[in-house]
């Protein structure tokens, strides 16, 4: 599909949506600045540790609802900048979890089970602090009426008395961003998986955009290097650089240029509006962005071919 047409389709205001990759890695940012184009807003968002594309989507008020591990993008921002600021200001209503808290809740919703346990968070504020209010919860279906429970741990013998029970993350819609893909929807991902493919089994709609549209007999050669059946993915776009300016491993690198000078603009709220005018609302669509980036800077993040980096890049 077009991903204009996958996001008008599956992905409304209200929703509740995740985004796969993890800080600088494999965002699935065209499928971001298409939702903001769109005007699509008061979204419920769940990632494990996002950066570049919940900071943007927070910058641009599609974020009523968060529930989070972290959010920033490495040296540019150890935390999101327009993210910070909401959380400070109280813009956007939010839970935090540990990063493995996060995974295991994806987990359960791809298991198709209520929750699971864990010891992780024991002895934080994790379990005493909560962001959503009682009201809050039984006004929305979606929201479990309980962020975790603290509960006895019913196998005495192994050793320790409580356990934390977690509940399952069933979104409406995922966004994950893959380096192969057929018609189909079946999908490789090369390099470091993220918690990408819980998401995507996990969701009842999933948009898939890729590096590569392949031949479904090209998958077939080596199928146990494909973790996303086609039976969860509801549409494949084909976007090169469609994680751009976050990296995908094995094409090309983050673009430590952009996200240095994305990093100036967010500090500042004109500077910040001048940069959507200009970077998102500027531009029709994908295409279009990648011609305002220029063929040159994309020549210097180029991934190499044995490494899946770019091995000379300036990351200062």
């Amino acid at each position: 599909m077009d991903l204009r047409d996958a996001v008008k389709k599956y992905v409304s205001s209200g929703n509740h949506i995740c985004i796969g990759g993890m800080t600088i890695g494999r965002n699935p940012m065209a499928a971001v600045y298409e939702i903001i184009r769109l005007g699509i807003k008061d979204l419920h968002i769940y990632v494990h540790s996002n950066g570049q594309g919940l900071d943007e989507m927070i910058g641009c008020n599609c974020i009523s609802m968060l529930e989070v591990a972290y959010g920033g993008t490495g040296r540019a921002a150890p935390t999101g900048i327009r993210f910070k600021r909401a959380i400070q200001k109280g813009e956007i209503k939010y839970e935090d979890y540990t990063n493995f808290q996060i995974a295991l809740r994806f987990l359960a919703g791809a298991m198709g089970v209520p929750f699971l346990p864990t010891r992780s968070s024991l002895g934080t504020d994790i379990t005493d602090k909560w962001g959503f209010s009682e009201d809050l919860r039984k006004g929305d279906p979606k929201i479990p009426n309980e962020k975790l429970i603290v509960a006895d741990n019913p196998f005495t013998d192994w050793g320790y008395r409580k356990v934390v029970l977690l509940p399952a993350i069933n979104p409406d819609v995922a966004l994950i961003h893959v380096q192969k893909a057929d018609q189909y929807g079946t999908c490789r991902i090369l390099g470091t998986l993220y918690a990408d493919i819980e998401q995507a089994k996990a969701s009842k709609k999933v948009i898939v955009t890729c590096e590569e549209l392949v031949d479904t007999d090209e998958l077939r050669e080596s199928p146990n290097q494909n973790q996303i059946p086609s039976i969860h993915v509801s549409a494949v776009v084909h976007l090169p650089y469609g994680a751009y300016p976050t990296a995908c491993f094995g094409y090309y690198d983050y673009d430590p240029i952009y996200l240095k000078e994305y990093a100036k603009y967010a500090k500042n709220d004109q500077l910040y509006r001048d940069y959507v005018d200009k970077y998102i609302y500027g531009v029709r669509d994908h295409e279009e962005f990648l011609k305002l980036i220029g063929t040159e800077r994309l020549q210097l993040i180029k991934a190499d071919p044995e490494k899946g980096y770019a091995v000379n890049l300036d990351r200062r």
